[in-house]
Formats: structure tokens, C-alpha cells, sequence
């Protein structure tokens, strides 16, 4: 594929899960290749200005739940809300993904299932055990393949992707890059199309 996104994320965000699979249709339409890159943004808020939830002014923690709920409704996606597990440490998780690739897998579906258990089925992903059943239910069977998430190599991996979408301007979550223009957000899906259809 000469067409290729570069697709920085991290698991525990909605507006992502909201735009993961729309991304993976847009890109199979105009034969694009996504680089599924999941990265700390728990490294790259402080660098870039971003806020934790936890730190977000009321106004603005209010105004999230306006628009996840505006943007459930007008695509039609089961969307909780308030799920029982969040926030919850994605690091695993990401690895996870990342050795899925690495093995030949398909790091996209995983991510899509990892969300998809966040959002809508109220499952637990810091939880090993909760990550080898979604991993086996998208038809990752390896079962090496949590050791190779739990690698030191593989986490040098997901730190090295935090520091490179560092170096692109990177500061929010979905983001999409193609040949160094940026995306930010679910809702740039759009340009991004036009951009492939250029």
C-alpha cells in the first residue's frame, strides 16, 4: 500500500473508540495501511498542556459528557458513559496491541476490542486475565503472546512511539497523521478522507 496512516492513541479514550472503526473503513476504502501506534498520554499531557480528568475544571468535565453523548447518538454506537472500570492503567493493554503486531496479528481488531470493553461491556483491562480472553476472542491465540507483552523489549516499543509522537506535535488522542499533516480527533475523520482521496 503506498497510502499509509500513522494512527497515535490511547485505549482508554472514548472519542478513539469512537472513531476506531470509522478510521479502519476509511482506510480500507482508499487502500490505506494504519500504523497502529498506542501511546502514554499520561507522558505526553504535561509535555503539551493536556490535563488529566482528574484535574479538568467541572465546566469542561461536564461539557465531555455533552459531547460523547452528542457523538453516541449521531453515530449510533453503544457508548456507556460512565463505565465501571475507568480510568484504568492502559499500559498493559497497549503492549498488548503492540506484541500483536509484532507477531503478525492484527493490533487493529485487538485495539478495537480493548475499547469496545471499555466502553460498552464494562470489563476490566488493567486485569491480565480480562486481556487473554479479548485477545483469544479476536483470534489471538498465541498464548505467549501476554509474556511478549509483558516484555521489556515491547515496552521500550511503546515508549519509543510516545517519544516519536512527541516529536510530531502529537498532544491529543485519536490522532492521525498522513505524510506529516495532522488529524486531531474522531471528528477530523472527514479530512482525513479527503486527504487520501487527494
Amino acid at each position: 500500500m503506498s497510502k499509509h496512516i500513522d494512527y497515535y492513541f490511547t485505549l482508554i479514550s472514548p472519542f478513539t473508540y469512537l472513531g476506531s472503526t470509522r478510521l479502519e473503513e476509511i482506510a480500507r476504502k482508499h487502500n490505506a495501511e494504519v500504523r497502529v501506534l498506542p501511546v502514554n498520554y499520561g507522558a505526553i499531557f504535561p509535555k503539551t498542556g493536556g490535563l488529566p480528568l482528574a484535574k479538568r475544571a467541572p465546566e469542561r468535565l461536564a461539557y465531555r459528557l455533552v459531547e460523547l453523548e452528542r457523538w453516541r447518538d449521531h453515530l449510533d454506537m453503544p457508548l456507556n458513559l460512565q463505565p465501571k472500570f475507568f480510568p484504568a492503567p492502559d499500559q498493559l493493554a497497549a503492549c498488548l496491541v503492540i506484541a500483536a503486531g509484532k507477531a503478525g496479528g492484527d493490533p487493529l481488531r485487538l485495539a478495537h476490542a480493548i475499547m469496545r470493553a471499555v466502553w460498552t461491556e464494562d470489563r476490566d483491562i488493567a486485569d491480565t486475565d480480562t486481556l487473554q480472553a479479548i485477545a483469544r476472542e479476536t483470534g489471538h491465540d498465541d498464548p505467549h503472546l501476554m509474556a511478549a507483552a509483558q516484555d521489556s523489549g515491547t515496552l521500550a516499543t511503546y515508549e519509543a512511539q510516545t517519544e516519536d509522537a512527541l516529536s510530531r506535535g502529537v498532544f491529543g488522542a485519536p490522532t492521525y497523521m498522513i505524510n506529516g499533516t495532522m488529524f486531531w480527533g474522531q471528528d477530523r475523520l472527514d479530512f482525513v478522507e479527503r486527504t487520501l482521496s487527494a
